[in-house]
Parts: structure tokens; sequence; C-alpha cells
């Protein structure tokens, strides 16, 4: 991103590399993702494991994914349905954490230079390298009303430039089914693991916590990110303005001082909704505006979840 909240000292020089900021990345190395739930996995030291003792033996297959080490391909497989699967073993099978990103077009927002889909891509990016750099598997999701790509977990650091490369080439559009998206994804991500969601959440929140709902019910650990423009949080409109419709909406011609104290009170209403759904499934809800800091909001999420969590360990 040239300019703006997230770089002090120009970008970096690939396409695909553009939504890694070193600020970022520099501050946010320093710290950990860690499942706070057992999953399914099996990591030396760094997350629990219903896996006792290390093994070696098979444990399933996946979907080849470019970057892969050719040598696990199943060829007998590969004979048989003339497709590259990869074999798994148990010591292979470690922490899984799945980026699910909005790609709808209210994602595609902005009061000033980043949208919240431009922003979300920024935190997606962050996540996967951070993931990939302590050697957990990571997953990409993009959606709007459907799943549009689904990239496999691998930790492979080849497939964090395959994330990178389709964050580049995701686009905004459409409109928003968060709801049956979820319960979608929560039947096809069979191995338990940590899924995070990445949305400005503009669907009905009832349809929303029932998705989160059903992936918390499969065992998964979720975490929540909200991300607003600060315009929508704020409403700072003053004049006589003409609000264009995004999703199917019609465009709105108004005086915003007489809907602004209904407009903050509808939106924080919606919030409150949220963040209460949240509390009631343990997700972690995260918001962030696009105005902030990304290393300074990762850094004080991810600083403030390894001290819960170490809480809970003492507790126990």
């Amino acid at each position: 991103m040239t300019g703006g909240a997230f770089y002090e000292g120009g970008i970096v020089a690939e396409d695909f590399q553009k939504y890694l900021d070193p600020k970022v990345i520099n501050k946010i190395s320093k710290l950990e993702i860690k499942a706070r739930l057992i999953v399914e996995g099996f990591i030396s030291g760094q997350h629990k494991s219903p896996y006792h003792g290390f093994s070696v033996e098979f444990a399933e297959h996946r979907e080849y994914v470019p970057g892969d080490d050719i040598r696990h391909v199943d060829w007998k497989v590969f004979g048989k349905s003339d497709r590259f699967y990869i074999k798994q073993y148990e010591e292979e099978t470690n922490f899984r954490a799945h980026l699910l990103l909005d790609t709808s077009e209210s994602m595609g927002y902005a009061s000033g230079v980043v949208s919240k889909f431009e922003y979300g891509c920024y935190v997606a990016a962050s996540l996967a390298h951070l993931i990939i750099q302590q050697q957990d598997a990571v997953g990409l999701v993009t959606f709007d009303e459907k799943i549009q790509k689904f990239l496999p977990v691998s930790s492979s650091p080849a497939h964090l430039k395959l994330i990178l490369s389709e964050l580049s080439a995701a686009k905004t559009g459409k409109k928003t089914k968060m709801g049956p998206m979820l319960h979608e994804l929560a039947e096809k991500i069979t191995r338990k693991g940590l899924v995070m969601v990445i949305s400005d959440l503009f669907d009905d929140p009832q349809e929303i916590l029932l998705g989160l709902q059903h992936l918390r019910h499969k065992k998964h650990e979720v975490i929540l990110f909200h991300i607003l423009d600060e315009h929508e949080v704020s409403f700072p409109f003053d004049d006589m303005t003409k609000f264009e419709g995004l999703e199917g909406y019609d465009p709105l011609i108004c005086q915003p001082r007489t809907i602004r104290q209904a407009y903050l009170e509808e939106v924080n209403r919606f919030v409150e909704e949220i963040k209460k759904g949240c509390r009631s499934y343990n997700i972690d809800y995260v918001q962030i505006t696009t105005d902030r800091l990304l290393d300074v909001a990762l850094t004080a999420y991810l600083a403030t979840r390894a001290g819960s969590k170490a809480r809970a360990v003492r507790k126990v």
C-alpha cells in the first residue's frame, strides 16, 4: 500500500506481496497464535493435541496445493483418480487455521485511503505469514453470497505466496450471505482447528450468529474480526448528502444531522447483538476500524489473547 497508515518506508516490490507490510510483520512476528481449545494435530511445544506421543502413521489425504513437496504425492491415488493428493502423517497435521475473507460489495467502501476489503487483506496476509512462520498450517476462503475460493490448509512456505496471490486477485462486487456460507464451511472443514472470519458483517446478525454457532458446534475455535470504516462508526457527515446504496440498496439523499442519532443507535445495537452472541458461544470478537494502525491493532489483540490463555492455564 502506498502512503497511509501501514507503511513508513516503501512497499514490497512484488505485487503478490503487496499485503505484507514489513512494519506489521516485524511487530507481530514477536508474538504467536496459540490454540486455546484442544485441536486435532500434533505440534511440538506449541499447542495442546489429542494425539499422544510422536507417530509417523498415515493420517489422511488432502488435495495437492502448488508448493507442496511432490515426494508426498500418492501416485496410486493419482493412477485411479487422475488427481493429485498428498499423504499426510500425524506429525504433519499441525495446528490448522482457516482465514475467511469477505469479498462482498460493501467491503469495498472507503472513506479514506484504505477500503475495508483492503484492510481485511492486510489482516489475512499478516496472520497467514505469522501462522506459517510458526510452522503451522493455514488456508484461505474468500466469500460473498457463496464460497468463491477455497484454499486448503498447508504449512509450506510456498503456500504463503499462493495465499498472497489469491488476495491480490480477489475483487469485491456481490451481496453477502454469511449464514449459509458459514453452515457450508462448518460441514466442509472436517478437522478441528481455528477459524478466523474477516468481515464487515453486512448481513442479518441472527443468520451470522447461527453460522458461527455451527462452527463452534463442530469444535472449531473462532475469532471474528469485524472490519468497519471509521465513518461508519462516527457518521461525521453534516451537509445534505447522497449515500450510494450497496448490495442492492437504493441511494438515499438526506440531511445527515437529522438521522445521526438514530443511525448511531442502530449501529451500536447491531454491534452489541454480535458481541453478545460471540460471548455466549465463546468466540473472540475483535472490532477494528480502517483508520487504525494495523500493527497496533493486531499486536494488541494477539498480546491480549496470549495473556488470557496464560491466565486460563494457571487456573487449571
